[in-house]
């Protein structure tokens, strides 16, 4: 397998670049369409953290099983080539859904709520039905992937930590700017409240079609570390993406809904966002986490 991947590491295949490796499209002997990350293992200066970051996925993937979290087939770990190899989903990444007119008009209100529903489905599972728990740490729209109905898919997980109570939970972060939490602005010390924060940013961005990073600063206080809500900062035109046509009842409703969840994870202080049990128990996920 490994000469039929390394034949087809070719740049006409490549279908993204990433800090530690290029992603190929590439098609197994047995005609199976697989995506192939290969590694930076050149790149100078950074083969220390290039190579924990293909550990960390490796650990954090090979025992999970969920239909909301991209499944890692298989992989191989050489001084010259390096290559994670995970299905293939044929939807692309959220972020350049959203960034093109037609796919995001074809991203219609019911398809968006449930990819919010899908990506907390998929933390839930990661915060409570892994032993220990795993924090992604990169929950970002360029890390949610759809297949051909939409449902996303949770990938790249270079940046976990899995939360072992005999270690230590700091890390070197690498999560992706306007997404992590303010908090590891002043302190490495990771836990689930900082995929929660990078979750309502998340949401928000599928809400309104584009990064919230303005709305988040206006709805913030200089004074105060909670975030303000008000029907007029709530309006639905201020809040929807505008390539849609509006929601009509009960789509609507849901919808703000939602946009209220997501601001109430963006909450300065940790402590007093919600938990994602509490997240999908307001986004009425029944069961969270047991579609495997």
């Amino acid at each position: 397998m490994k000469t039929s991947l390394k034949q087809q590491v070719d740049s006409k295949y490549c279908i993204g670049v990433g800090g530690c490796g290029i992603v190929y499209k590439a098609e197994l002997p047995i005609g199976q369409v697989v995506d192939v990350k290969k590694l930076h293992l050149e790149t100078d200066g950074r083969m220390s953290s290039i190579m924990k970051s293909f550990t960390a996925e490796i650990r954090a993937l090979r025992e999970i099983r969920h239909c909301n979290i991209v499944e890692l087939f298989g992989f191989c770990s050489h001084l010259l080539h390096s290559f994670l190899v995970y299905e293939y989903l044929e939807g692309g990444s959220l972020d350049k859904i959203l960034k093109s007119m037609d796919k995001a008009i074809a991203l219609d209100w019911d398809r968006r709520i449930n990819i919010v529903k899908g990506v907390a489905n998929a933390i839930y599972y990661m915060h409570h039905n892994c032993s220990p728990p795993i924090i992604h740490c990169d929950i970002s729209s360029k890390n949610i992937l759809l297949n051909l109905d939409c449902e996303a898919h949770i990938s790249n997980f270079g940046t976990t930590k899995i939360l072992n109570p005999d270690s230590s939970n700091w890390i070197s972060f690498a999560g992706t700017v306007g997404y992590f939490a303010p908090e590891l602005a002043y302190t490495m010390d990771v836990n689930e409240k900082c995929d929660v924060y990078s979750y309502g940013v998340l949401t928000l961005e599928v809400v309104l079609g584009h990064h919230p990073g303005d709305l988040i600063s206006s709805l913030f206080s200089p004074s105060s570390s909670s975030v303000r809500l008000t029907s007029k900062n709530l309006l639905l035109r201020n809040v929807l993406d505008q390539r849609l046509s509006l929601p009509t009842y009960p789509i609507a409703e849901e919808i703000i809904s939602i946009a209220k969840l997501a601001l109430a994870c963006l909450n300065e202080t940790p402590r007093s966002r919600p938990s994602i049990e509490q997240v999908c128990k307001e986004l009425s996920i029944p069961n969270p986490a047991s579609s495997v």
